[in-house]
C-alpha cells in the first residue's frame, strides 16, 4: 500500500519528518523503509540523512502485514560445536538466515527453534532469536547463534570490538595481481540500486585483508579476513576492486556463472574467546562441493 504526503513547514532529515506524519513508526523503522527503498522523493530513492526543504512529495510503499513470529521448523543442521550458550553451524548455500520478505519459512531460525526447542536470546525479538550476526543467503559457511541474551550481548561487543576472527574463501573473477593486501574503504548502500552495497563517501569505515592462494586464467581464489563486518562487505570490497565473486547474482550480474546458484562466498573460519568458559573457540569448514567443482573448472580451463 503506497501512502503519499506532502513536506510542510519542515526542514530536515526525511527519517525524522516520516514519524510526524506517519505516527505509528518510529524513526529507525522509517529509516529500515529508506534502507530498503520503499521511500521516494519525487519519486526518487534517497538516504535516511536527505534534507527536505518543503514541499517535496514522499511516497512510502508500506509492505503488507505479516505474522512475524517465526516458527520452529524440523529441517536438518550441520552443527560443528553446541554447548548451552552457543552453537556453531556450517550453513549451506541457499539458506537465509532469518525470516524476511519472501522467505518466511526454510530459514536456519526456523531449524534453530526446532533444534534448541526454543531456547534462543530474544534480543533481536522473534523474527531474528538467537542471530548475533548473519551471513548471505547464498554465502556458505560458519556462524554463530547464541541461546541466552548473556551470551548474545557478550558475542555482540566482542564483534563490535573486533576480537571474533572471520574468514573466508571467496574466488573471484580475473587475477589479482598482488599476493596479499588491505581492502579500506568505506561501505554505504547504492542510491541507484537498494539492494546492493557500495565503497562511498560517507559509508561505514570498512577494512578487508585478503591473501591469494591460487590464480587461474580467469579467476583467483582468496582467503579473505573481515576487520570490520558490513554487508556484504567481501563481496562490495572485492567488486570496489574490479575482482566480483564468481557467481555473485547482484554484484556480477551479466559474466560467466560456472554453473553456480550463488557467490562463490565461504565462511571457512571463526574464532573467538568463549564468553562464559575463557576458552579459546577455533572451528573451521572445508569448502562445500560446489566451490571445489568451481575450482576443478577453473584449473582446467586451460
Amino acid at each position: 500500500m503506497i501512502e503519499s504526503y506532502i513536506v510542510e513547514n519542515y526542514t530536515g532529515r526525511v527519517d525524522a519528518y516520516i514519524p510526524k506524519v506517519c505516527p505509528d513508526l518510529t524513526r529507525s523503522r522509517a529509516a529500515q523503509l529508506i534502507a530498503d527503498g520503499a521511500v521516494l522523493i519525487d519519486g526518487k530513492p534517497v538516504k535516511a540523512s536527505f534534507k527536505v526543504q518543503g514541499g517535496e512529495k514522499i511516497d512510502i510503499d508500506f509492505p503488507p502485514p505479516v505474522d512475524t513470529d517465526a516458527k520452529p521448523e524440523n529441517i536438518p543442521l550441520d552443527i560443528v560445536y553446541e554447548d548451552d550458550d552457543l552453537i556453531i553451524i556450517n550453513k549451506p548455500q541457499g539458506m537465509v538466515v532469518h525470516p524476511a520478505p519472501g522467505h518466511y519459512s526454510g530459514t536456519l531460525v526456523n531449524a534453530l527453534l526446532y533444534h534448541c526447542a526454543g531456547k534462543l536470546s530474544d534480543i533481536n525479538g522473534v523474527i531474528r532469536p538467537g542471530i548475533v550476526h548473519r551471513i548471505d543467503m547464498d554465502t556458505s559457511g560458519l556462524m554463530v547463534a547464541v541461546k541466552n541474551n548473556e551470551t548474545h550481548l557478550a558475542m555482540a561487543e566482542m564483534i563490535a570490538q573486533h576480537e571474533v576472527v572471520r574468514e573466508y574463501r571467496a574466488c573471484v573473477y580475473g587475477i589479482v595481481d598482488s599476493d596479499k593486501g588491505t581492502i579500506h574503504a568505506p561501505i554505504g548502500r547504492a542510491l541507484n540500486d537498494r539492494r546492493k552495497m557500495t565503497v562511498c563517501e560517507g559509508g561505514k569505515d570498512s577494512i578487508t585483508h585478503f591473501q591469494v592462494l591460487e590464480r587461474f586464467r580467469k579467476g583467483t581464489d582468496l582467503l579473505c579476513r573481515l576487520e570490520t563486518g558490513r554487508t556484504h562487505q567481501i563481496r562490495a570490497h572485492m567488486t570496489y576492486i574490479g575482482h566480483p565473486c564468481i557467481g555473485d547474482p547482484l554484484y556480477a550480474p551479466k559474466r560467466e556463472k560456472y554453473n553456480l546458484c550463488g557467490q562463490a562466498l565461504h565462511s571457512t573460519s571463526i574464532r573467538f574467546v568463549h564468553p562464559r568458559t575463557e576458552e579459546i573457540m577455533d572451528f573451521k569448514a572445508d569448502v562445500p562441493e560446489y566451490y571445489k567443482t568451481l575450482l576443478d573448472l577453473l584449473r582446467n580451463d586451460v
